[in-house]
C-alpha cells in the first residue's frame, strides 16, 4: 500500500519474543514503506522489519480509534453461517393442469452441511395452490407441513390477478404471514438437522404485487431468482485494502470479515522528525504531535491498495539539483586542471 498525500504510516519495532510472539517497543514509529506482507505469526511486516499497526474494530467494522496496535490477521477460517431466509421468484402456470409441480432448494446447517428442502406446488383448482415443505434430513419428521396459497380473485380481500393475496389451511409447523397488501409474503417453518431446531423463512414476494411468486399464463413452472443467506465453512484466501482504511480478510465462500482499520499519521513539520534506520522516523518536538485520522481525512492522504511508493520526492526537481551539482563539479575540475598547469609551467621555468 502507499499513501497519496501528506502522511505516514504508524508501525511498531520487535524487540523480542515471549510466548512464541513478538514483544514490541513502547515508542511508536513511522514510515512511508508500504511493502507489508505477512509474517508467520499472522502480522503484517513492512521490507524494513517494522509492523503496521491500526485500530481494531468490532463486530460491526467500527474502528476502536482510542489506540493502536500491531494488525495480526489471526482469523484464518470463516465459521458456517445456516440458512434462514430463503427468497424465491417464480411463476406458477395457470394453465397447468392439476399435476403437482416439484422444486428444490439446497441450504446449509449449522456445521456448513448442505441440505435439501423439497417443495411440492399442487393446484387445487383456479387461482389456488397447495405447497407442501419437505426436509429430507430432519432428524424427526421430514414431512414440515403444507399450506394453501391463493391468488388474485380466490383470496380475502382479492388481490390483483397474479398475484399472492393470503396464506390459509396451514398444516405441520408451516405458518404464513398475515395478508397485508404491499408486506412480505413469507412462510415460516424449521428443521432439525442434528444440532436443534433452525429456524428458516421462505420469501415468497409480496402481497398484491407482481413480485417473488406469481400465477400468469404458461405450462411450467418458471423460476427467476432463488438465493438463500447460509455460507459454507470459509477458508483464508486474502487480504484487501479499502479506499477508508479497512483491511478485509477474503474466503474462499465468497464471504469478508473487516478485522481492523489502517488510519494514516500527520505531523505539522514533517522535515523536523528524527530519520532511524530502515525508513523510519521519530516524533520530534520540533515535528510537532502526531495525527492520528482516517484516511482522506484532515489532510492525511489517501491510501493506494497495491501500490508501494518508491519515490517521495519531485523528481525534477532533484534532477534540476544534479544538473547543478554536475555542471559546479565540472567547474571545479577546470581550476584543479588550470592550477596544475601553471604548477607544470612553474617547475619548466627553472629547470
Amino acid at each position: 500500500m502507499a499513501i497519496a498525500g501528506q502522511g505516514f504510516f504508524a508501525v511498531a519495532q520487535a524487540r523480542g519474543y515471549q510466548g512464541g510472539l513478538p514483544t514490541f517497543d513502547e515508542r511508536q514509529f513511522y514510515t512511508r514503506a508500504g511493502d507489508f506482507r505477512v509474517d508467520r505469526d499472522g502480522y503484517l511486516v513492512n521490507g524494513q522489519g517494522y509492523y503496521l499497526q491500526g485500530w481494531s474494530v468490532d463486530a460491526s467494522g467500527n474502528p476502536d480509534r482510542t489506540q493502536i496496535s500491531p494488525i495480526r490477521i489471526s482469523q484464518l477460517v470463516f465459521n458456517p453461517i445456516p440458512t434462514s431466509v430463503i427468497e424465491l421468484a417464480a411463476n406458477l402456470p395457470a394453465d397447468a393442469t392439476t399435476a403437482p409441480v416439484a422444486a428444490q432448494i439446497q441450504v446449509y446447517d449449522s456445521l456448513g452441511r448442505l441440505r435439501a428442502v423439497d417443495m411440492v406446488w399442487t393446484n387445487l383448482g383456479t387461482n389456488v395452490w397447495q405447497l407442501a415443505i419437505n426436509v429430507p434430513d430432519d432428524i424427526g419428521a421430514p414431512a414440515r407441513g403444507t399450506t394453501e396459497v391463493r391468488f388474485g380473485q380466490a383470496a380475502t380481500p382479492p388481490a390483483p390477478d397474479g398475484t399472492i393475496g393470503e396464506f390459509a389451511n396451514p398444516t405441520g409447523v408451516l405458518a404464513g404471514s398475515l395478508p397485508v397488501p404491499g408486506q412480505p409474503a413469507s412462510v415460516t417453518f424449521d428443521a432439525d438437522f442434528g444440532q436443534g431446531p433452525q429456524p428458516m423463512t421462505l420469501n415468497l414476494g409480496i402481497f398484491g404485487q407482481a413480485l417473488g411468486m406469481t400465477q400468469f399464463a404458461g405450462r411450467e413452472y418458471t423460476v427467476r431468482n432463488l438465493s438463500q443467506d447460509g455460507v459454507p465453512l470459509g477458508s483464508f484466501a486474502g487480504l484487501a485494502l479499502r479506499e477508508n482504511g479497512d483491511l478485509a480478510i477474503n474466503y474462499d465462500n465468497g464471504q469478508t470479515r473487516v478485522v481492523a482499520r489502517v488510519p494514516i499519521v500527520a505531523f505539522n513539520d514533517p522535515d523536523k522528525l528524527q530519520r532511524l534506520d530502515g525508513q523510519a522516523f521519530l516524533r520530534t518536538l520540533e515535528s510537532g504531535e502526531a495525527r492520528i485520522s482516517d484516511a482522506s481525512a484532515n489532510g492525511a492522504g489517501k491510501l493506494i491498495s497495491g501500490s508501494i511508493e518508491r519515490a517521495n520526492v519531485d523528481i525534477a526537481a532533484e534532477f534540476s539539483k544534479l544538473i547543478v551539482a554536475q555542471r559546479a563539479y565540472t567547474a571545479n575540475t577546470r581550476i584543479v586542471t588550470a592550477s596544475d598547469e601553471m604548477l607544470q609551467e612553474m617547475i619548466n621555468m627553472r629547470r
